[in-house]
């Protein structure tokens, strides 16, 4: 498999559309479209850097949930709290905006950080990391008139039956699953 083009054919607010022209095995072109968050000025960019994170963070023995509702499914599901890097920001930085501006809880400390990887590689080039946290505070609301986002604190045997009854983020279910066979990070 060879990438021998590139060309943009949409350029959105948030998603730039790409279409790339590959040589499969046998030899023949082959066209396929992807989304990306960056603008990619060559084929090296493709998949080149980190555009956001995702927030698997606890609060004593319980684990930080969303249930929010997501517009390209059209329902509300589980999720994690996560969001993109603004210009210049570190992933700390980004961990704490994003933390304060879904569920108004701030940082404790930072467990681990796990390397960026990809979110949804049949369609993007979208690179993000999953940052375990502790965190401390109350619930506010600080979303836009355009985000609705309920945050809550489940124990394991909670999330265990979440994990039966309700729909997840793939990343949302991974987290919550080894969070109920107590196989988290501390």
């Amino acid at each position: 498999m060879e990438l021998i083009k590139m060309e943009k054919i949409k350029d959105g607010r948030y998603l730039k559309n790409y279409e790339l022209t590959y040589l499969n095995k046998a030899g023949k072109e082959k066209k396929y479209e992807i989304v990306s968050r960056k603008e990619l000025a060559n084929i090296e960019d493709i998949g080149k850097s980190a555009s956001g994170l995702s927030i698997a963070a606890l609060s004593g023995k319980k684990l930080l949930l969303l249930k929010e509702f997501r517009m390209g499914i059209n329902k509300a599901i589980y999720n994690l709290c996560a969001g993109m890097f603004e210009k210049g920001e570190t992933i700390e930085e980004c961990v704490s905006r994003e933390l304060y501006e879904e569920t108004g809880l701030s940082v404790k400390r930072i467990i681990d950080v796990l390397p960026s990887s990809y979110a949804a590689v049949a369609i993007s080039d979208t690179k993000t990391h999953i940052v375990f946290v502790e965190v401390q505070g109350e619930f506010e609301d600080h979303t836009s008139e355009n985000e609705w986002i309920e945050a809550g604190f489940y124990d394991r045997e909670e999330v265990e039956m979440l994990l039966k009854t309700e729909e997840f983020s793939s990343r949302a279910q991974i987290i919550a699953y080894f969070f109920s066979k107590n196989l988290f990070p501390v």
